[in-house]
């Protein structure tokens, strides 16, 4: 058999991890202490037992280097009785190919022949085309053709496919030029895996009009478009908005399945043609799976018809289709979503009944929920049963940050930082950042705040409410409204919606420099959004237009506090009542002013 050279630190056959394994694996059962005091001389009673060619194999891809690999299958050579094959050979090319030993792997096959008297298979040259496909070295890839044939056999049909995948991966041009070349021209007749794999590299690349040519020619050909060729194409026809085509192209086949209403569905966007695409599907005869239905049930509660998605799982039930785990998590997001906050909690319960069991996901879609529908103290509840499942959170902090923006949101802010010190056991790292970013705000120190909170969200960390509402203040008190408004955006983004008492640091802030117009955009963007604002939302903005001279969009604000049940208070009077005391030069000021305080009674 050939041999190898090895780099000079390579001193020991294989790590000892891997020996030690090997040993075990040999020896599944410790030698007892009966049978070795039969014997006075037990070590000449010892045995060396000759391992198989896959506990072979198996400790060579355990190697952490090629060179170790290489000596493992040297050291395997000289165990008596023991014989290489196709296998322990297949194991070295797919190490030294993963470590890109191209040249070493050569040297092995030319060996094989005289080695274990035969040329390597077909697995060997599907392992070394992957290989060279991992490492991107497609021209190398097409060469394994005549390495094939260097052992005077021609190329399988796998070995062709396996290389022209590789090719679509890094060049559809290459890839068509090497079919017409290599296979059609010679008269290599591709198959079902041949035409999915162009058709899957015309798809990704947007290729839809030869996309269609290629299902022609199939058609008018010997291999006929199946299911997952149709399904390939469908799916870059709704990727591309071509969601009517898809739909035609769909009536032309003849076994539908489940992948492919789930392609149409989502393409659709649109839940009642979904469901119109689902009725065909059925009487088609087709196979309409739980992933189909959780699609649509998604559809009808993103379009707040949840109750439809719900009567959807009574269907499912009905027609034998067992809903699972995502079925009941989609209905109980989407009755918290729609503020449906006990028929949310019923399909909670549903699922015990039901015998589907709870995942995290459910806990965490509930918990949320509940929290951000202002039911904190039920949200608890159900973070205790989170605690007390098998799994529990799972290191995951989401549900947690949810418990803390329901306790914020209800101004709860005492026991949502004795809630944060808790967490520190279960988040240590997390809780200390935290901890640092709020104390630095209450020194202070909001620049070294930010730097913290910068640094958490480097590491891809979960700020929660608590530091977005002391970062924000802190950054207010120091006059950066930029870094504020930034900070109310991510803060948002993340799906926490800021309390009046937040979203004013940034009013006011706007209204000290003298962005007026910013601060009403943001307080009619934050009414519009939900978040409600209180008598300290307007003043800023109150106290801004009397002071440019501008009583009446003063004025206006004041008709809107007291529509939205929100009342002035005295200082805010007496600013109106002075501001229009000073512009009333004319009867006609005198007038409007008495007018406007009318309209106020009267709301």
């Amino acid at each position: 058999m050939p041999k190898f050279f090895y780099s000079p630190e390579a001193s020991i056959f294989f790590s000892a991890l891997s020996k030690q394994r090997f040993l075990l694996t040999l020896h599944p059962k410790p030698i007892s202490s009966s049978s070795s005091s039969s014997s006075p001389h037990p070590s000449t009673r010892s045995f060396s037992p000759v391992p198989t060619d896959q506990h072979v194999a198996r400790l060579i891809l355990d190697q952490k280097t090629p060179s170790l690999a290489l000596e493992t299958f040297e050291w395997a050579s000289k165990i008596p009785n023991f014989g290489h094959s196709q296998s322990t050979y297949r194991a070295l090319v797919h190490k030294l190919c993963a470590f890109r030993r191209f040249g070493t792997v050569q040297q092995l096959l030319d060996g094989m022949p005289s080695s274990i008297g035969s040329a390597p298979d077909e697995s060997i040259f599907l392992t070394i085309v992957r290989g060279l496909g991992r490492a991107r070295r497609i021209r190398e890839a097409i060469r394994v053709l005549d390495l094939v044939r260097k052992f005077g056999e021609e190329p399988s049909l796998k070995v062709y496919n396996s290389i022209l995948d590789v090719l679509v991966k890094e060049d559809i041009d290459l890839a068509r030029g090497f079919y017409r070349a290599k296979m059609m021209e010679r008269g290599v007749q591709g198959d079902e895996y041949t035409f999915g794999i162009l058709m899957k590299g015309l798809c990704l690349t947007n290729r839809i009009a030869d996309a269609f040519k290629l299902l022609q020619v199939m058609k008018s050909g010997v291999v006929k478009p199946n299911t997952v060729i149709y399904n390939t194409l469908l799916h870059a026809l709704c990727r591309n908005g071509k969601v009517g085509r898809a739909r035609s192209l769909m009536n032309e086949m003849e076994e539908p399945n489940d992948v492919t209403f789930n392609i149409l569905i989502s393409g659709l966007g649109r839940v009642m043609e979904a469901v119109d695409v689902l009725e065909r599907v059925e009487n088609k005869g087709g196979p309409v799976d739980v992933v189909a239905y959780n699609t649509l049930v998604k559809g009808f509660c993103g379009i707040g018809k949840v109750k439809v998605g719900h009567r959807l799982l009574e269907e499912m039930e009905r027609k034998g289709c067992l809903p699972n785990a995502d079925t009941y998590n989609l209905l109980i997001s989407g009755f918290c979503d729609s503020g449906m906050m006990d028929l949310a909690l019923d399909i909670f319960n549903d699922m015990k009944t039901d015998g589907v069991s709870w995942n995290f996901a459910t806990f965490d879609v509930l918990i949320r929920g509940l929290c951000f529908g202002g039911r904190t103290d039920d949200g608890f509840k159900i973070l205790e049963l989170m605690e007390e499942n098998r799994n529990g959170s799972g290191g995951r902090i989401n549900p947690y940050n949810s418990i803390l923006y329901g306790l914020y949101k209800e101004s709860r802010m005492n026991e949502a930082l004795e809630f944060l010190i808790k967490m520190e056991r279960l988040f240590p790292r997390a809780v200390d950042s935290c901890l640092k970013i709020l104390g630095f705000c209450r020194e202070g120190r909001s620049r070294d705040a930010k730097i913290v909170y910068d640094q958490m969200i480097g590491e891809g960390g979960f700020p929660n409410v608590l530091v977005f509402d002391s970062l924000i203040h802190g950054l207010n008190r120091e006059g950066d409204v930029r870094s504020v408004f930034e900070l109310m955006n991510e803060m948002i983004g993340r799906g926490y919606l800021p309390v009046a008492s937040t979203f004013n640091a940034l009013i006011s802030g706007f209204c000290r420099q003298g962005k007026i117009g910013s601060a009403l955009k943001l307080m009619e963007d934050a009414i519009k959004r939900g978040c409600g604002p209180n008598a300290e939302s307007y003043r800023p903005l109150v106290d801004a237009f009397y002071r440019k001279g501008e009583p009446d969009m003063g004025f206006k604000l004041l008709l809107q506090m007291v529509e939205m049940g929100i009342a002035p208070d005295r200082s805010m009077w007496n600013a109106l009542l002075l501001s229009f005391s000073r512009e009333a030069t004319s009867s006609t000021k005198d007038d409007t002013c008495g007018n406007m305080l009318q309209s106020v009674i009267e709301t």
